[in-house]
C-alpha cells in the first residue's frame, strides 16, 4: 500500500480492516499510551486502531516504522518523532498540545510504550499537569515471552537490559539471584552468548531458562533448558532478531545462616512463626519449611503456633 498523506484538518477519522473502512469518533483530549504489534501487524486491537485514527497526532520513536503500521490500516493521522534523542526538546511541545485540548497517541516502535523506551517522562509530566493519561493495552514482548517460556508466572520481575560489560552484568545478576520470581530480560543478539554464560555462572548452571527470538514473526523460536545448555547453544555466531531471556526462580538457596537468623528474629518480633518463615523465604529465596523449623528453634517453642500454615 502506498504511503498515505496526513489527514487534513477537519477530515473524517477512519481506518480500514481487510479493505473495509470504519469510522472512529474523535478522541477526548489527553495522552493515550497505545500498544502496537511487536512483529505481526495483525496483532493490534480494534481499540488501538480507533485511537490511532481518532487522535490529533501520533508521537512515535521512528515515523518510518509507525507509518508502515498506519498505512496497513489506512490511518492518516499526523506523525511526530519523539525519542530519547529529541525528548527534551519535543516534550514541552507535546505538553503544549495537550494544554490546548488536543489528543496525542504515544507509541513505540513495537509493543507497549514505556517498557524500555523514553515515554516515561512524558507520562509523568502529562499527569502532573492534570491531563488524562489513558492506557490502550495490547502486545508486549515481555508478556509474550513469559507465557511461552514454560516457567512459573505467578511472580515475575522484568529487569530490562543488562549492562553490556561482563563485570557490571554479573554484579546486577548477583543482586537478582535470590529474587523468588521468574526474571525477564531484553538482550542484544550479539551479546546473547556472553550474557547466558554470565547467567549460568552467577545464577546457577542448572537454573531453567528460555530464550525467545523474533516473537510473533516468521522466524519465531523459543529454546528452553538449563542456563548451561543455553549458553553452549548460543556460544557461536549470534542469532538475528529481537531477544527476550526468561530465567526461572531459584530453588533452595543456602543463605548465610547469620543473615537468616537476624531476619527471622526481626520477623518473629512482629509475626507468628509461619508468617515470619514465609516473609524471610520471600526475601532470601531459602526453603520455607527449613526456615519454619529454624524459627521454632529461635522462638524456643516446643509446639508450633497453630501448625504450619502452608
Amino acid at each position: 500500500m502506498p504511503e498515505s498523506e496526513p489527514r487534513a484538518e477537519g477530515a473524517a477519522r477512519s481506518f480500514a480492516i481487510a479493505g473495509r473502512a470504519l469510522s472512529a469518533p474523535a478522541a477526548a483530549p489527553g495522552l493515550y499510551v497505545v500498544a502496537t504489534p511487536i512483529g505481526n501487524l495483525g496483532d493490534i486491537t480494534v481499540r488501538a486502531l480507533e485511537t490511532l485514527s481518532a487522535a490529533d497526532l501520533v508521537a512515535c520513536e521512528d515515523t518510518r516504522v509507525t507509518r508502515v503500521l498506519l498505512d496497513r490500516y489506512a490511518i492518516r493521522t499526523k506523525l511526530v518523532a519523539y525519542h530519547e534523542h529529541n525528548a527534551a526538546r519535543m516534550r514541552p511541545r507535546l505538553l503544549e498540545d495537550l494544554a490546548e485540548g488536543r489528543s496525542i497517541a504515544l507509541v513505540s516502535d513495537a509493543g507497549t510504550p514505556l517498557i524500555s523506551d523514553p515515554g516515561y517522562r512524558l507520562v509523568v509530566d502529562a499527569a502532573a499537569a492534570g491531563h488524562r493519561v489513558v492506557p490502550i493495552p495490547g502486545a508486549s514482548a515481555l508478556l509474550s515471552a513469559l507465557v511461552t517460556a514454560g516457567l512459573p508466572t505467578d511472580a515475575f520481575l522484568f529487569a530490562g537490559f543488562l549492562a553490556p560489560k561482563s563485570a557490571a552484568r554479573r554484579r546486577r545478576l548477583a543482586e537478582l539471584a535470590r529474587t523468588p520470581a521468574t526474571l525477564v530480560f531484553y538482550e542484544s543478539p550479539r551479546r546473547l552468548g556472553e550474557c547466558l554464560a554470565d547467567m549460568a555462572e552467577t545464577l546457577g548452571a542448572d537454573r531453567q531458562a528460555a530464550v525467545a527470538r523474533e516473537l510473533t514473526k516468521l522466524h519465531e523460536t523459543v529454546v528452553r533448558g538449563p542456563l548451561s545448555e543455553l549458553a553452549a547453544a548460543f556460544a557461536g555466531d549470534p542469532p538475528r532478531g529481537e531477544i527476550v531471556i526468561a530465567v526461572g526462580p531459584p530453588g533452595e538457596i543456602a543463605a548465610d545462616p547469620d543473615d537468616v537468623d537476624r531476619l527471622l528474629a526481626e520477623a518473629l518480633a512482629r509475626l507468628p512463626v509461619g508468617a515470619a518463615a514465609s516473609e524471610v523465604a520471600k526475601a532470601t529465596g531459602a526453603d520455607r519449611r527449613a526456615l519454619y523449623r529454624r524459627a521454632l528453634d529461635l522462638k524456643g517453642a516446643s509446639e508450633p503456633d497453630g501448625g504450619d500454615d502452608g
